[in-house]
């Protein structure tokens, strides 16, 4: 019949000729070689004759190591023998206690006595052939059915207590722990969390669970659990979900983000968006950031979408300047100064090697618009008057190519082009020659000049130089 191990009792033989000398799963100093029961089967016919603990509570599960120099004194061929038992208790995570398994056969007469060879002896083996209890043995009595980590996973703790709840356990038996087959199921690492009982609580602790769940402190099961540092020797690893690999999630993931906020705060902080949407933090307000008691949750990696192609380099300006907010979901106005705005002459960026030394003639002809990117009165300026290549006074010519009548013709150059003039001038500059009011009168007006379509496009540029008194106005 099957016998519940929660019942034990050991077949108890006097220990005839063996009295005093005693020894059991001993060790000697400096070998961790087990002691030889089969070389002594002919002294000892009851393993209570070393192993008193097993049933008396204030007796060690070890042989007394004085027991042993009874015989190993020296004399007789028989080599000393010095050896200490363990300190303290063992380091594990087993219920078992042989004392409590006697007292509840005691409670249970109508239990069969279980033997000591029953456990730790193979079946029919010689007398002493003594092995440690194996797991199958305890399955077998328990009727837990298949093998050890094929059990049912709430069957657990009947032979275990809680990871929290075993103090003696090292980092390397934690760390050497073996997964359940269910752990390498397709699936498991998202449906795990649908174990309502306390099974997990076994081999792992709140700060296993914290390795991975950015919403640990909001999810009751994993609050409930203890903590215990030891519970990080398991590796954990956050694998990404199926619908992650889709082509079109990276475009779909805003409006799946904003329709399940929940499911992707399991996983994602804060720091999951702004990665990529550097200008719109408002986007993560959902999601928790990282900090005490979070999982660090996923690391993103900003990576460019398949359209940022080599061809996208030169035809991005058209893309943006039609569509800018959807740059803008990922990109800041400095990600386009990066390239866009050199930081100094001799810097790469926008524009080729050579440019400048050819930069006035690209600025003159209007080959591309220098304001979309650097704000004139300054950045020009700043680098000319630091190269000597600015006016000594208005009117001078020094600047402009060495042409002594350039103030003569000047208007045309800068009607073709106002902004290469604002390099280095401002409106004052201009105002002392054509003003109305103060200036000498001089018209800056070309012969195709529509005065009355400028007063009625913009009055405003017309106060420059006529003050209030506007030509024509009504």
């Amino acid at each position: 019949m099957k016998r519940s191990l929660g019942g034990l009792l050991f077949a108890v033989v006097a220990a005839a000729g063996a009295t005093g000398v005693a020894t059991g799963m001993s060790r000697a100093h400096g070998n961790d070689e087990a002691f030889d029961h089969a070389q002594h089967a002919e002294l000892f016919p009851s393993c209570l004759a070393c192993h008193r603990g097993v049933v008396e509570a204030r007796a060690s599960v070890f042989p007394d190591p004085a027991g042993c120099a009874n015989c190993h004194d020296g004399s007789d061929d028989l080599e000393p023998v010095e050896w200490e038992p363990r300190d303290g208790p063992r380091a594990t995570n087993l219920r078992f206690e042989h004392r409590e398994h006697v007292r509840e056969v005691a409670r249970e007469g109508d239990q069969e006595p279980l033997l000591c060879v029953e456990c730790h002896a193979p079946e029919a083996a010689p007398w002493m052939t003594v092995q440690r209890a194996v797991v199958a043995s305890c399955f077998d009595c328990h009727n837990l059915g298949p093998e050890h980590l094929a059990a049912a996973d709430d069957t657990c703790a009947t032979c275990h207590t809680d990871l929290a709840d075993s103090p003696t356990l090292q980092l390397e038996q934690v760390a050497g722990f073996e997964a359940p087959p269910s752990h390498a199921e397709a699936g498991f690492a998202f449906e795990h969390g649908d174990v309502t009982d306390a099974t997990c609580a076994i081999c792992h602790a709140r700060d296993f669970c914290v390795q991975c769940h950015v919403n640990a402190p909001d999810v009751e099961q994993i609050a409930s659990l203890k903590p215990d540092e030891r519970s990080l020797a398991i590796a954990a690893e956050l694998p990404a979900p199926a619908s992650h690999a889709s082509s079109a999630f990276l475009s779909n993931h805003g409006r799946e983000a904003r329709e399940s906020s929940e499911t992707c705060a399991v996983c994602h902080t804060a720091s999951s968006c702004t990665t990529c949407h550097v200008g719109e933090p408002e986007l993560a307000a959902f999601l928790p950031t990282e900090g005490p008691g979070r999982g660090s949750g996923a690391r993103i990696d900003r990576t460019p979408p398949p359209s940022h192609d080599q061809a996208f380099l030169t035809a991005h300006g058209s893309e943006a300047a039609a569509r800018p907010e959807t740059c803008a979901g990922c990109h800041v106005r400095s990600d386009c100064t990066e390239c866009h705005r050199p930081g100094a002459p001799t810097g790469t960026g926008f524009h080729p090697a050579d440019f400048m030394t050819r930069h006035p003639a690209a600025a003159y002809a209007r080959e591309t618009s220098c304001a979309d990117c650097h704000a004139t009165a300054e950045f020009c300026t700043s680098c000319h008057a630091e190269a000597g290549l600015t006016a000594s006074d208005i009117l001078t010519s020094s600047f402009h190519d060495g042409q002594a009548a350039f103030s003569v013709g000047h208007g045309a150059a800068a009607r073709r082009d106002l902004e290469t003039c604002t390099s280095c001038h401002v409106e004052r500059d201009c105002m002392v020659c054509h003003s109305s009011t103060g200036g000498r009168g001089i018209n800056p007006h070309g012969p195709d000049f529509d005065a009355e379509k400028l007063r009625r496009t913009n009055p405003q540029a017309c106060t420059a130089c006529h003050g209030r008194e506007i030509p024509g106005a009504p």
